[in-house]
């Protein structure tokens, strides 16, 4: 007879171990006990009785055994997301209490977009760090739907993103940043010294895409729908934000891009906007917050993001 979800809770809850989360993830990793043994610094005896254990505990199998090793069963792909879940938490807690010890004042576990981070956060951490040093922020990138996903597993404490056109059940969205499209150029491209193009220029230019999806891509589609014949495009398309510096600082491409992705490039000089029509407002950038019940060095945060980005406002 199958057993019910509340005989399996209550047996992983009696008997089950931290341990097992950390060789199961492995083992469906790396596909050999030999290796995740090597891996995690056991003998391979002791991921062997592991697993044995576990299916024993579950009454399942989660792994086919076969002559080069193994591979998860059905029943171990449907465990596998919420054993990674698990042991992230495992390591949140574990960065928490560090952070407790050793600083003092607690940490934040900060999301951000890629135009957020380039955006709001290279300019402010370091302001932050030095008036509240016994913070710690943890941060990690995420976009659009990770961000999300991080705020329904309880996984993030703030947001640094673009306004969304929904908010999370619970939490409210402070804007910190206008922001807008720019069509860029590395400081060396033929149409940087000009400033500006027509439309043959553009016309005639190699542009960089990003990938179907993104608002820079659909808001490139909008201007090539514009132009006489398709826009040539570069064969790599990519959101990966070092590949784009890349490909904009070594090559004479134009993209279109949100402008606070490009900030930093565009400080030192090595990133230039062409003054051509094609630009359009953007969603503001500024923080994703709980509405309610926000720990203290999350608050801390937030309070000193919204004071700067207040400030520099009101100066210009």
């Amino acid at each position: 007879m199958p057993l019910t979800a509340t005989t399996l809770l209550n047996r992983l809850l009696a008997r089950g171990k931290f341990r097992h989360v950390q060789i199961l993830l492995k083992l469906a990793e790396l596909g050999s006990v030999q290796r995740t043994a090597d891996a995690i610094g056991v003998t391979q005896s002791s991921v062997t009785q592991t697993l044995a254990y576990l299916e024993a505990l579950l009454e399942t199998a989660l792994f086919h055994r076969h002559a080069k090793g193994v591979h998860p069963t059905a029943a171990c792909h449907d465990l596998l997301p919420l054993a990674r879940q698990m042991l992230m938490g495992m390591r949140d807690a574990a960065q928490a209490v560090e952070a407790r010890q050793r600083q003092g004042e607690g940490q934040v576990r900060l999301a951000a977009s890629i135009s957020a981070t380039n955006g709001l956060l290279i300019e402010t951490l370091s302001a932050f760090h030095a008036r509240w040093p016994g913070i710690q922020i943890q941060l990690r990138e995420a976009e659009n739907d990770e961000q999300l996903q991080a705020i329904a597993r309880g996984e993030v404490d703030l947001v640094a993103c673009r306004r969304p056109p929904v908010h999370p059940e619970g939490w409210e969205f402070h804007p910190l940043l206008a922001d807008r499209f720019a069509i860029v150029c590395r400081a060396q491209h033929p149409l940087a010294a000009r400033g500006t193009a027509d439309r043959d220029q553009l016309e005639n230019a190699v542009w960089m895409a990003l990938p179907t999806g993104s608002a820079a891509r659909e808001r490139l589609d909008s201007i090539s729908a514009r132009c006489r014949a398709p826009l040539k495009m570069h064969p790599l398309v990519t959101r990966t934000s070092t590949m784009v510096s890349w490909l904009l600082l070594n090559h004479d491409l134009l993209t279109v891009l949100p402008l606070t992705m490009l900030m930093p490039l565009m400080r030192t000089g090595q990133i230039v906007e062409l003054d051509v029509a094609g630009t359009a407002p953007m969603e503001p950038l500024g923080l994703l917050q709980p509405a309610q019940r926000l720990a203290p060095a999350a608050q801390q945060l937030s309070d000193f993001m919204r004071a700067h980005f207040t400030a520099a406002a009101q100066r210009h």
